[in-house]
């Protein structure tokens, strides 16, 4: 598939300055319960209001600029988070805190988070669906990696998902109830953003008016986070703006907006993908005006974060400068060029099939989470929360899989060595394993079950880690293994 790039620059600058009206416009409600009654801006001409859902966006653009998309996994995002991202807010904060104990993400966004369904993550999906346009597998790959920060493998993380994949379709996909499809078709059915979605499309279908399908999914979702501030809702407080507004700027943000709850979310999404969709020509005169060009922070950490893009003008060119290798990265089959577009019949068909997006959320458990050791990788599993008490124990299991993607089909044996603090041993496992090849009889995994047991007396932080090393190749890598006393 081929983009013209001047098209898609107007896309992606389109997305940007929609993000801005629609933040700025909902952020005066931001929290209310109750269904609002708007009819446009609350602010002064050229005021634009500071907005987390673009902020964290520009940390993301400085993680791509700095260390490039290979390899760029929530571990690197982390960093990232740590370094830039200064708010403490609801799953930020509980991220923020797991990480500066030592759990790595996802483990740093499902343990202990009460907010691991809710909103941080699907609310700053623009910039993986610009720097991977007509992508929504790759796109999501990314949302998946960075919501898995604050959000582990809980709703929010499934919303990131779905949102990046509609977004990214959106290049050159203009069909609305399509692009849903698209979104839907890469997660989990059994999920409550889908089934909360799925309820809107049938509200929609049946002529349900915009405001009771509203209280409608409000009910279904009133079990999680109190009915407030989580990610099944308000995703579909989102589309549902997109539905009922029948493709109208004005009229899909303020029906969104109009519905309550995390309201600079849900407008800025639905303002970032129209954008998408049809470009700058699809945002109103009166409202690009009235918003300007401009890019107000509130969450980063300006003394130590520069040369962040002031302006939606200079965001999109660095977006732009970025988005090949990106699109490399992801073996997309997508490029940009000077000449037409060049987009497949029934694109938005193809883009609903295969895909690794659904099978990677499907395998995202709590508690979980992968590490690279080069010519393998290892998936880590705690049967619980990784905490331990005093002469209790926690099982491990380890699933050790070959690499073949990057270095071929080539059985490896690998020595394992643990290092272990005072008042921590190991039983169980080995100290060697052979990691077979990939052919028709094996699948180039191993998997070994360990138990770590603790002594009299723990530490609030007890760190473990695991030395692995491949036979012939000449780097030691290193899983760590933290247990909350």
């Amino acid at each position: 598939m081929k983009l013209n790039y001047s098209e898609y620059k107007d896309k992606v600058y389109a997305c940007w300055v929609g993000k801005n009206i629609g933040g700025t416009m909902g952020t005066p409600y931001e929290g209310r319960r109750e269904t609002q009654n708007i009819t446009g801006f609350a602010t002064e001409p050229n005021v634009i209001l500071p907005n987390d859902d673009l902020d964290l966006q520009l940390v993301w653009l400085h993680a791509v600029e700095s260390v490039g998309p290979y390899g760029l996994d929530s571990k690197k995002l982390g960093e990232f988070w740590l370094s830039y991202i200064t708010p403490f807010w609801n799953e930020y904060g509980i991220g923020k805190v797991n990480m500066k104990r030592g759990l790595v993400p996802p483990l740093s966004g499902d343990y202990e988070n009460t907010w691991s369904h809710s909103n941080g993550a699907w609310i700053r999906t623009e910039i993986w669906a610009s720097l991977a346009p007509a992508s929504p597998d790759t796109a999501a790959k990314y949302a998946i990696e960075d919501a898995m920060v604050d959000h582990g493998s809980g709703e929010g993380t499934i919303a990131a998902a779905f949102v990046a994949a509609m977004q990214s379709a959106a290049f050159v996909e203009k069909n609305i109830r399509t692009l849903i499809e698209i979104g839907l078709s890469k997660i989990p059915a059994e999920s409550r953003v889908a089934q909360s979605i799925r309820l809107l499309i049938s509200c929609y279908e049946s002529g349900v008016p915009a405001m009771e399908a509203r209280e409608r999914i409000l009910k279904q979702n009133e079990d999680i986070g109190d009915g407030w501030f989580e990610a099944p809702s308000n995703v579909a407080y989102a589309v549902l703006g997109l539905l009922y507004g029948e493709g109208d700027f004005k009229k899909s943000m303020i029906t969104a907006i109009n519905c309550g709850d995390d309201t600079d979310c849900t407008g800025a999404t639905v303002g970032a993908t129209l954008g998408i969709i049809g470009g700058l020509k699809a945002i109103p005169e009166d409202w690009k005006a009235y918003i300007g060009d401009g890019i107000v922070t509130i969450s980063l950490a300006g003394g130590v974060l520069y040369g962040i893009p002031k302006t939606c003008t200079e965001l999109t060119e660095r977006v732009a400068a970025a988005a090949p290798v990106m699109l490399i990265a992801g073996k997309t089959g997508v490029s940009l060029t000077e000449g037409a577009s060049e987009i497949p019949e029934n694109i938005g068909e193809a883009f609903k099939k295969g895909g690794k997006t659904l099978e990677r959320l499907t395998e995202l458990k709590p508690y979980q989470f992968d590490c690279d050791l080069g010519v393998a990788s290892v998936t880590v599993t705690f049967d619980g929360p990784p905490e331990i008490r005093p002469e209790g124990e926690k099982k491990i299991h380890l699933r050790f899989k070959n690499n073949v993607d990057v270095f071929g089909s080539v059985p490896y044996y690998l020595e394992l060595r643990w290092i272990l603090p005072e008042g921590i041993y190991i039983e169980g496992g080995q100290s060697s394993v052979r990691l077979p090849h990939v052919n028709a009889h094996y699948d180039g995994t191993y998997d070994m079950d360990v138990t770590v047991k603790a002594a009299l007396a723990v530490e609030p932080v007890n760190r473990l880690a695991l030395e692995v090393t491949a036979e012939g190749r000449g780097q030691a890598r290193y899983v760590p293994l933290v247990l909350l006393g």
